[in-house]
């Protein structure tokens, strides 16, 4: 992987400054199992190995997505492998074993559980379909559901951008696989629940679970069938980051539902914040304040999304697997995206790397089904009389453009304040203020986001204009 995974942590010195090391540094001990980071394998994870981890159990590659022979390294010592030992099984032992350490050891401490489930088990050679593979007492449960059929689920039409819009229709054997496929990972979800369930029954024997937080949450969300897709997460739709948070703790309220706008790099000052711990500089989050029960903070209103890469990783696998051969554009799945919400709107725009254009009104579209930029290359040519939130929509457009130039480079206060980066004398912090119809030459006059090509990896001579412009007051 020359453009991430372990490897790039490694020469970027992330190794040496970062969460683990933060809280051992204010005395919290740190315990990990499971998935590290792509790459992580059993040939580099000793070179070297991974500080900050009180005690560790890594989950390794070429092991790490096959469900019946994962390959496990614990603290620097020798990797093992475990045939037909399933994956949850085994994850779930370690990770109770793990959680006993932590106890045992008498301090506060910060426990990482990572299960690689329910990724396709594309390491799998037990199997030529790659589903994944629940435990025996799963494998036949589910067995009337269905992948939801919302109405951006395999459309008449074809609905997205760029490569989207070259995906045929899917035939019912497509159908039938999708569905099995969603089966079988709702099977090992019920095998993870049942992991959770058990790590509470653990800190309750041990007399700390009304001291303890507990927080789930996962990496990406997940496609399958909507706008015509096979399964995958590569997207900047709702189906692929919009994720959960679900947190249980002393002072959490029970029941309590949020909108709060967040995202990952929000979990590392959330962390520290709640062991009372000073926050770093240069973080690109903030704490997570409805969380903390803490004052607001945080005036963000957006989250930045963005991905380098191809389009379909799967293809050649399942009945599906036609939707990504010959796919015109398939390899063209770079793009950056925005997602923005207030009370007011609840919007989605990206800027794809063949400069093609999304924007979605989540209102009145939560499918994403209607784009209100289909076939713009330059939102500058947008008619004024299109309308979004009351304003003309290449008024709003180029404000997205700009706050997304600015969170697509963005390091520290950059990302968390973005519109400070742009008016700098702190009168504009939403995208409400910055509607202000005297901004709008301002605005129209921005750099604007776009790619001179399509690469599978952060190139940044390939992402055009990098500097959003300040507005001065007169």
């Amino acid at each position: 992987m020359p453009w991430g995974g372990y490897p790039k942590f490694i020469t970027q010195g992330l190794n040496n400054d970062y969460l683990p090391l933060w809280l051992q540094e204010g005395g919290v001990n740190t315990y990990y199992v499971g998935k590290f980071l792509n790459a992580h394998s059993t040939h580099n994870y000793r070179d070297p190995m991974a500080p900050g981890w009180t005690s560790s159990n890594f989950l390794l590659q070429p092991g790490v997505y096959d469900y019946l022979n994962t390959f496990w390294a614990k603290n620097h010592g020798p990797w093992t492998a475990h045939p037909g030992e399933h994956a949850i099984d085994i994850t779930t032992k370690n990770a109770l074993e793990m959680l006993d350490i932590a106890v045992e050891d008498g301090k506060p401490f910060f426990l990482t559980v990572a299960p690689a489930v329910p990724h396709m088990g594309i390491n799998s050679t037990t199997q030529e379909t790659f589903f994944p593979i629940p435990q025996t007492k799963w494998e036949n449960a589910f067995t009337n559901e269905k992948v939801p059929r919302t109405p951006n689920w395999n459309p008449t039409e074809a609905s997205g951008a760029s490569w989207l819009l070259n995906l045929p229709h899917q035939n019912t054997s497509v159908v039938d696989g999708l569905d099995e496929m969603y089966r079988r990972r709702i099977r090992c979800v019920a095998g993870l629940d049942d992991m959770v369930g058990e790590l509470i029954a653990a800190l309750e024997k041990h007399g700390i679970l009304d001291n303890t937080h507990v927080i789930y949450t996962t990496d990406n969300g997940y496609h399958i069938g909507q706008h015509r897709m096979g399964p995958g997460k590569k997207t900047g739709y709702e189906t692929d980051i919009n994720i959960p948070l679900v947190w249980r703790g002393p002072g959490v309220p029970a029941g309590k539902v949020t909108n709060a706008v967040s995202t990952h790099t929000d979990l590392a000052p959330t962390w520290l914040t709640l062991f009372g711990l000073p926050l770093r500089t240069k973080l690109d989050g903030q704490a997570i304040p409805i969380i903390l029960n803490q004052p607001s903070q945080k005036s963000g209103e957006h989250v930045n999304v963005e991905l380098w890469g191809n389009a379909a990783p799967y293809e050649g696998t399942l009945p599906y697997r036609k939707i990504g051969w010959g796919v015109k554009g398939k390899h063209d799945n770079t793009y950056k995206g925005l997602r923005i919400v207030a009370d007011e709107y609840s919007i989605y725009y990206s800027v794809w790397c063949t400069n093609e254009h999304e924007l979605y009104d989540m209102l009145t579209d939560e499918y994403q089904m209607e784009n209100l930029l289909a076939d713009t290359w330059d939102i500058l040519n947008v008619p004024e009389d299109k309308i979004l939130l009351g304003w003309s929509l290449r008024q709003v457009v180029t404000r997205l453009d700009a706050l997304m130039m600015v969170l697509k480079t963005c390091v520290g206060i950059e990302c968390t304040r973005p519109w400070l980066q742009i008016h700098p004398q702190g009168n504009v912090e939403t995208l409400q203020d910055a509607l202000n119809p005297n901004y709008d030459r301002f605005y129209e006059s921005q750099p604007k986001v776009a790619f001179s090509a399509c690469k599978l990896g952060y190139l940044i001579e390939h992402e055009g204009p990098q500097t959003v412009m300040k507005y001065i007051e007169n």
